[in-house]
């Protein structure tokens, strides 16, 4: 039993996917002057990386360079477009008779929106990213076997701390998308890490980013909303 859980454990990338999808879908779903360009611009782009990549590298073990860079190249596309609704939010704040909203309950959907693609866009560069991506995550034993691990998860500080690792804790735990989802929406919610740590420079970088996106668009929902309610 030990050395069948040593193997190989590839991730499979369709819970990527989904986060994908469900990021372009709240785009797309955006006011106009919230959006750049003809409207089906994203999904194309999104779907023209992202169906190849789903048919080809299914399960993420095996990954080719060319996958790789196309995979960073899918998030990186809808990190533009996200990024780009944030500086449009924070734009209407200054030309208000060009906001995006005409109540509050509208600016509050619009704002929300705008808040878990964060979140899904930060998740996937979590996972993406952590340890040299996925495809290197899947080759060890353990989270704690990782080379270049950039978040140090609660299993693995129990794994490290030199007491006998509980029944409750896996040995060979691994982090997989929703752990880094997870790791998204509580940086995106406090504005700071909760129980994962950073552990590089790019990881503050990152999580610094996601922290400053989810300020922005929270003060700027509520100031407009307060405005236009008063």
């Amino acid at each position: 039993m030990q050395e069948q859980r040593a193997e190989v454990q590839s991730e499979p990338r369709w819970h990527a996917s989904l986060a994908v999808l469900g990021a372009v879908a709240l785009y797309i779903t955006l006011p106009p002057r919230l959006t750049i360009g003809p409207i089906w611009v994203a999904p194309m782009l999104v779907l023209l990386v992202l169906v190849p990549l789903s048919i080809l590298a299914p399960r993420r073990h095996s990954d080719t360079r060319r996958m790789r860079v196309a995979s960073i190249l899918l998030i990186a596309i809808v990190t533009f477009f996200n990024i780009t609704s944030v500086l449009l939010l924070v734009a209407s704040l200054f030309h208000p008779e060009k906001g995006p909203a005409h109540s509050a309950g509208l600016l509050l959907r619009t704002g929300l929106q705008i808040w878990l693609t964060n979140i899904f866009v930060f998740g996937l560069w979590y996972w993406e990213l952590d340890g040299d991506g996925p495809d290197m995550r899947a080759h060890v034993k353990a989270a704690t076997d990782v080379t270049n691990a950039d978040f140090l998860f609660p299993q693995m500080q129990m794994a490290i701390s030199g007491k006998a690792t509980p029944p409750c804790i896996d040995q060979h735990w691994k982090p997989q998308f929703y752990d880094y989802l997870y790791l998204s929406f509580t940086d995106s919610t406090a504005f700071s890490p909760a129980d994962v740590m950073p552990l590089t420079r790019w990881a503050k970088a990152l999580m610094t980013v996601e922290a400053l996106i989810s300020l922005i668009t929270v003060a700027i929902v509520l100031a407009r909303s307060i405005n236009v309610i008063s």
